[in-house]
């Protein structure tokens, strides 16, 4: 199937699941995150950088919250890090994420710090990417704007490229571009996918 087809299903296939299905979903999703040895010797790094989404509640995106607060509460050494969405470029740009972080949604509803931050300009070592779809080779199907390629591809050799997503891999997406950037793995709330 093409980006196109599988973005209009897996949008029209997450709308009709309820909000506790969503949190029974992102803490599975979470247990298999905390679960895979990869990833736990990633954070165990004393250098581990973390970059993550933050949910879009009205698109019933993965809630990553789960995620956050047991790498703020097991893996304190680990720099967190979330983007603010300059839509004008279609960049990202990330700002430290702490307990401390006020966020409100602003108009697509994209949690974003109250007051402007410091931009951080710290390579991750680990980037949780958000998606609708998901092939065994590692392509992704997002929203459809390039902001996590664009992104991606500055993040240099060593990080970890892991997205999250609420369903199963799909068989192929047939139309891959050269500027897509692979994932190394998915998690999905029933397991890993290693690329």
């Amino acid at each position: 199937m093409t980006k196109a087809e599988l973005r209009t299903e897996y949008k029209q296939k997450r709308a009709l699941l309820a909000p506790e299905a969503i949190s029974v979903l992102s803490q599975q999703l979470a247990n298999q995150f905390f679960d895979d040895e990869t990833i736990g010797q990633i954070l165990s790094e004393p250098d581990a950088v973390l970059h993550t989404f933050l949910p879009i509640i009205r698109q019933n995106e993965i809630n990553t919250w789960p995620i956050v607060r047991h790498v703020w509460a097991e893996f304190p050494h680990v720099r967190v890090l979330s983007s603010l969405t300059d839509f004008g470029t279609k960049t990202l740009t990330s700002f430290a994420l702490g307990p401390e972080t006020v966020l409100v949604e602003n108009r697509w509803g994209i949690p974003e710090p109250i007051t402007p931050p410091e931009p951080v300009l710290a390579l991750p070592t680990l980037v949780l990417v958000p998606l609708l779809a998901f092939d065994r080779l590692g392509n992704r199907v997002g929203y459809g704007g390039g902001y996590y390629d664009r992104f991606l591809a500055e993040t240099g050799p060593n990080c970890l490229r892991i997205g999250l997503s609420l369903a199963e891999p799909v068989r192929q997406i047939d139309d891959v571009e050269p500027t897509d950037v692979a994932l190394h793995a998915c998690v999905c709330p029933t397991k890993a996918y290693w690329i």
